[in-house]
């Protein structure tokens, strides 16, 4: 699987509206992302709050989850519709917007209408665009840097230097990911060193790509590298505080073999193993 796939499929997102009228949340089409105009409704209690701020609040939540079941991001959108029924109630949701799109700057049409529920006070409509995403072996210090930020961030309690990152790069394969020119995660594949013939697989993405398959993609070239090299088994290693990265390695087939604090540590860590299929 990767961020290039050029399919179309359908993104739902639970809401009755959905199976009554015949739509879904969103549709992607190759890289483009079509999101439906979305309110504010709770739709796992398909409720709506009263106040307008909270309304958007929701609305930004639903869409949230719907792009990042497409593979993208607020990061990702090129357009964004805000349709109300009140005009004067639009402002008080500027600061909550800003927050989602402050730094994307899409461009956005603000139309005064009615909507199908006099409950709702907002509906809100966008457009993204998916970002391929580049996987490239480290070279140079700038490179090796960049992994080791990545590293440090998802496993604080195993930070390391430049210079032991230096080594690790000596002896194993070390890969960043970029989604354009943006960081996003990096990979570790130790080769087999001993009978059992066991390479190790490692993938990190930090929390704001998460959830949009980038883990996918460095695990699945990860794990092809390891081939390449002979392994007849594929470990893992999870901090056990990472309850994201412990999901994310059962997702992909891995089961817990063993956990262990290493000496004069106090932080538990969670050895995995790849199930034969």
């Amino acid at each position: 699987m990767t961020e290039q796939q050029v399919t179309r499929r359908a993104v739902l997102g639970g809401s009755t509206f959905e199976e009554q009228i015949g739509y879904a949340r969103a549709v992607v089409d190759g890289d483009w992302v079509h999101a439906s105009g979305t309110t504010g409704f709770d739709y796992g209690t398909m409720t709506i709050p009263d106040g307008v701020v909270e309304q958007a609040e929701q609305c930004l939540r639903n869409i949230a989850a719907a792009l990042a079941e497409a593979g993208c991001g607020f990061s990702d959108v090129v357009r964004v519709r805000y349709l109300l029924p009140a005009r004067e109630d639009f402002e008080p949701c500027w600061p909550v917007l800003r927050k989602a799109f402050g730094e994307v700057r899409p461009a956005a049409t603000m139309m005064v209408c009615g909507l199908a529920d006099p409950r709702m006070r907002i509906e809100i409509e966008v457009y993204a665009r998916r970002r391929g995403l580049r996987i490239e072996a480290v070279h140079g210090e700038a490179m090796l840097d960049e992994w080791r930020h990545v590293h440090n961030a998802v496993v604080p309690p195993a930070a390391m230097s430049l210079d032991e990152a230096r080594e690790r790069l000596g002896r194993y394969r070390l890969e960043n990911a970029y989604l354009g020119d943006v960081l996003a995660g990096c990979s570790t594949v130790r080769p087999p060193e001993d009978d059992r013939g066991a390479a190790t697989v490692i993938a990190r993405v930090l929390p704001g790509h998460r959830g949009r398959g980038f883990g996918t993609a460095l695990y699945e070239k990860g794990l092809a590298h390891a081939r390449v090299l002979g392994a007849r088994d594929v470990e893992t290693c999870v901090l056990a505080a990472n309850e994201d990265g412990l999901r994310f390695a059962e997702k992909c087939g891995f089961v817990e073999v063993e956990r262990y604090v290493l000496d004069g540590e106090s932080d538990e860590w969670v050895d995995l193993r790849l199930a034969q299929g």
